[in-house]
């Protein structure tokens, strides 16, 4: 059979229902077989290839298989990197398919730019943003190669992987039978009975112990495990933006902590003597620029399974555990029969911190990010874009049971939110709500064309302050209100959207005050793009001035009950 054939029918074997791509001459003979096999597997016509990649980003989050998208050589291949780099960041499990010119074409070892039209290195270009990337240079060896591929997208911490392969191996004869593959040799870390002993020690003795759960939580498929020890235990829970879904009805959860975080969650972690940070970077953006401000009276306990972010330390005395998240939990699950401590004092001090702060950064865009999120249904998946609009989901969606969120976090790629949705409810099967900015949402606009097309039921929803926000908020801090490239005044302008959606062939709808979102709003089995109008001097607060605690955030707290909070 034809190499091509293989590897859909191998993709097909992994039980992927649906891939993601834009075609191209090399990849031709894929395509060719991806229809063969399209009562099988589906392939996606996307309308650029970062949309693709995001795509196969969100069909992967939703799943929890590996997200596959493919290009052909040279600026297909480029225009993937964006979406690699947040598969990369993100611990997405994803599988990059590039076609490649004919590998006696190629220039090889010439010092030559470039000897076949539209050849490109993108194995050189994305070695450093994947856990895999090389050439396929003999067709008898694809089983090996894609076996390995997989292994490494899903082993460890999970990322993208990618396969660059010339025209002539796509189009060559095998005998599957003959095929060699790979066997894992490799093994990760698997938590000692003793450091679960250990976390359980340290939890006994302390007054205000906290949790905080990140990315890493919900990678591990960890949610049930977390949710039963909280309950449990009865301890206060805050999270990462990532992992705001994971307890988000929780009586025992508290908000995300960070830069834009909730002030609440910023004061708990300040005033707590243990946290025990799960699957959760602790990078400058949750912890602050001085690390040392963090928890300043607290032990930190940090599981991490990527030895590379424990490197970075919080404090030089953390205690760091390499290993699986749930590796950690199913430990502390085993060992909750014994005596368990009380930490009712400590939860009514949270208690009190919540309630004296609810509210407090309100703001209009909030509250209608507040109200929409009252009529999407249980068991969805939201996206999320890059910018103003992020931080107003994180902070103000009513995240019901079951449904979650999915952000672009460490690459933070403005653009991200519709085509991941795509990906998201392909895998779902059921609606998906897109927020964006009016931003974000122009850098992939085209994939409007493919919702369209196969009738997607995504409800598209534009934050629209006619600004880049988030910068001219920066400007407006930092450069006198010199609205350079984010303001009409400034250059920057947006299109009409509802002209736009009429000629995508969606339906549209504006709201321009709380009092027209109700029940109606969004549309069943159809897409639809609702246009939120906001002022263009919108901010985001609260938010953390360079170097300071995270607990004291603009716009700052009246001095008198910002100490009261602290002394509680």
């Amino acid at each position: 059979m034809k190499v091509s054939d293989y590897i859909v029918e191998y993709l097909i074997s992994k039980k992927i229902t649906d891939v993601f791509g834009y075609p191209g001459g090399m990849v031709t003979h894929l395509m060719e077989s991806f229809r063969k096999y399209k009562t099988q597997i589906s392939a996606h016509l996307m309308y650029h290839e970062q949309g693709a990649a995001f795509a196969a980003c969100g069909y992967a989050q939703s799943s929890g298989k590996v997200g596959v998208a493919y290009a052909t050589s040279g600026p297909g291949a480029t225009n993937l990197i964006t979406g690699i780099c947040n598969a990369y960041f993100d611990s997405i499990p994803t599988l990059f398919l590039t076609g490649q010119v004919n590998t006696f074409e190629s220039k090889g070892d010439l010092t030559v730019r470039q000897r076949g039209f539209q050849e490109t290195d993108i194995v050189s270009m994305i070695t450093d943003v994947t856990k895999y990337a090389c050439t396929v240079d003999n067709p008898v060896r694809i089983r090996w190669y894609l076996d390995y591929a997989f292994w490494k997208a899903l082993s460890g911490r999970k990322g993208p992987v990618l396969l660059d392969i010339p025209i002539n191996i796509f189009r060559s004869e095998i005998n599957p039978e003959e095929l060699e593959g790979y066997t894992p040799s490799e093994s990760y870390n698997i938590i000692p009975e003793e450091h679960s002993y250990m976390i359980w020690d340290k939890l006994s003795i302390a007054k205000r112990p906290v949790l905080i759960i990140g990315n890493g939580v919900k990678i591990s498929n960890s949610e049930d495990l977390i949710c039963s020890i909280v309950h449990r235990l009865a301890i206060p829970v805050i999270s990462t933006m990532l992992a705001v879904d994971v307890l988000a009805n929780n009586p025992f959860y508290y908000g995300f902590i960070g830069a834009y975080g909730d002030r609440t969650a910023n004061f708990i972690a300040a005033k707590s003597d243990l946290i025990i940070a799960l699957g959760a970077r602790l990078d400058v953006r949750q912890v602050g620029a001085k690390r040392e401000n963090f928890a300043p009276d607290a032990t930190i306990i940090r599981v991490d399974i990527d030895e590379g972010e424990l490197q970075y330390k919080v404090r030089e005395d953390e205690i760091q555990i390499c290993t699986d998240v749930r590796n950690v939990l199913d430990g502390i699950t085993h060992i909750l029969n014994q005596h368990k401590p009380d930490f009712y004092s400590w939860i009514s001090v949270c208690n009190t911190v919540k309630e004296t702060l609810n509210g407090y950064d309100e703001r209009r865009p909030n509250v209608l990010m507040s109200k929409l999120s009252q009529y999407m249904h249980n068991g969805t998946i939201i996206t999320t874009d890059v910018g103003q609009n992020q931080v107003w989901a994180a902070q103000s969606l009513k995240i019901k049971d079951k449904q979650k969120v999915f952000f672009s976090g460490g690459h933070g790629a403005m653009g991200y939110s519709l085509p991941a949705a795509i990906g998201c409810c392909l895998a779902s099967k059921n609606t998906v709500y897109s927020i964006n900015g009016d931003g974000g949402f122009q850098m992939n606009i085209q994939e409007m064309q493919m919702i369209f097309r196969e009738k997607l039921p995504i409800q598209i929803i534009i934050f629209n302050n006619s600004a880049l926000g988030m910068i001219r908020h920066f400007q407006e801090m930092y450069f006198s209100g010199e609205y350079y490239q984010t303001i009409p005044q400034g250059g920057y302008t947006v299109p009409d959207f509802g002209a736009i959606a009429e000629a995508y062939g969606i339906p549209y709808k504006i709201i321009e005050n709380e009092s027209q979102i109700d029940e109606l709003i969004f549309r069943q089995n159809e897409p639809c793009l609702i246009e939120v109008r906001i002022p263009e001097d919108t901010y985001v607060f609260p938010k953390l001035e360079f170097g300071k605690p995270n607990q004291d955030q603009e716009p700052l707290l009246n001095r008198e009950l910002y100490e009261r909070l602290m002394q509680l």
